[in-house]
């Protein structure tokens, strides 16, 4: 994944909000703010990778929230999934176009973060508190 180059700031107030833009807003922060689908598209920004692999670029994700999310990202169509007969079957995943194009704004998204969240309080801890992970 590559860093997005800083332009010129862009201000809510210049960009364009039809009633369309809005609705995809809505779904994209959606999306979004299901724990760890941001870090599972990152996972697989490199190239495929069977399920181990995805939990080992995301530390901190149980098995069952990792395929809960790979099945929701699987359906959305960001991400695909290929099985591999044979004993054990094998499954590969990896993105769409659709998930690859999200690797800009993901870019953007991860420069903002280091900029703006890496900073933290007089008592050391971050200025928004982690997420916990949701059953």
């Amino acid at each position: 994944m590559t860093t997005p180059q800083r332009t010129q700031s862009a201000h809510w107030s210049e960009l364009p909000r039809p009633p369309e833009s809005v609705l995809a807003l809505t779904q994209a922060f959606a999306l979004l703010g299901t724990p760890w689908n941001g870090l599972i598209i990152a996972a697989l920004a490199t190239g495929q990778a069977d399920f181990a692999r995805v939990r080992e670029r995301v530390p901190g994700i149980s098995d069952d929230m990792l395929a809960d999310r790979l099945q929701e990202l699987t359906t959305v169509g960001l991400i695909t999934r290929t099985t591999r007969p044979g004993p054990p079957p094998r499954s590969q995943y990896a993105l769409t176009p659709h998930g690859d194009a999200f690797l800009i704004p993901l870019a953007a998204l991860t420069v903002w973060a280091q900029d703006h969240l890496s900073a933290r309080d007089s008592r050391g801890r971050p200025p928004c508190p982690p997420q916990k992970e949701t059953p």
